[in-house]
């Protein structure tokens, strides 16, 4: 037997002890870090809906309002006549105006003229002309059912006007003028209100 295997390290035990104590202080504090971790990132996600609240999309709505096109003129006594054939062009003119738009309702009042200028962009879209009532604009019915949509609105040289305003709030536009067919006013709703434009479409 050697000298080295007869003989034996007096502090053996003790030096063993330190290094189980120092593996196990070791796996203690990995332990807390990253309990101290998960804790922070827990705290962190409480604040999550809180941040999540402020930002909410908006919801918009647009409506997009017309005269009715052409109508025929020749008998001063009909209260509701069809269009012409100009009006009936214009009409179609219309539904090209709006091909690459995404109208998702289609409004007029219950007159032929108003009627046959929405039909062909309602037939375009797939859509159902909806009827509205011109003495009653703007109402929270029309509002709840319009609400987040691409609306188009046929109405009347009175009535198209007056419906911006009901939409705005406040008296804006004036009757649009007997001899003009081409008007387009373009209403954007959003929580914090409404605002309107105004233009000339050229067929």
């Amino acid at each position: 037997m050697s000298i080295n295997q007869g003989m034996r390290n007096p502090h053996l035990p003790l030096v063993l002890k330190i290094n189980n104590f120092n593996t196990r202080l070791m796996k203690l504090s990995l332990i807390t870090i990253f309990i101290a971790f998960f804790l922070f990132s827990c705290g962190n996600d409480k604040k999550s809906p809180d941040n999540k609240t402020t930002i909410v999309l908006e919801e918009t709505t647009t409506y997009y309002l017309i005269r009715h096109a052409e109508k025929d003129q020749s008998d001063k006594t009909n209260r509701d006549p069809e269009l012409t054939k100009i009006g009936l062009e214009r009409a179609r003119a219309w539904a090209g105006y709006f091909e690459n738009m995404d109208l998702t309702m289609v409004y007029s009042t219950d007159y032929k003229r108003t009627q046959q200028t929405a039909l062909p962009t309602a037939v375009t879209k797939r859509l159902e002309v909806l009827s509205y009532n011109p003495s009653n604009l703007y109402s929270d019915e029309f509002k709840a059912a319009t609400k987040g949509n691409n609306v188009l609105i046929v109405g009347h040289s009175n009535t198209t006007p007056a419906f911006v305003n009901a939409i705005l709030g406040k008296e804006t536009f004036q009757d649009i003028d007997e001899r003009e067919n081409g008007m387009l006013y373009t209403v954007t709703v959003t929580d914090k209100g409404a605002t309107a434009a105004e233009e000339k479409i050229e067929f």
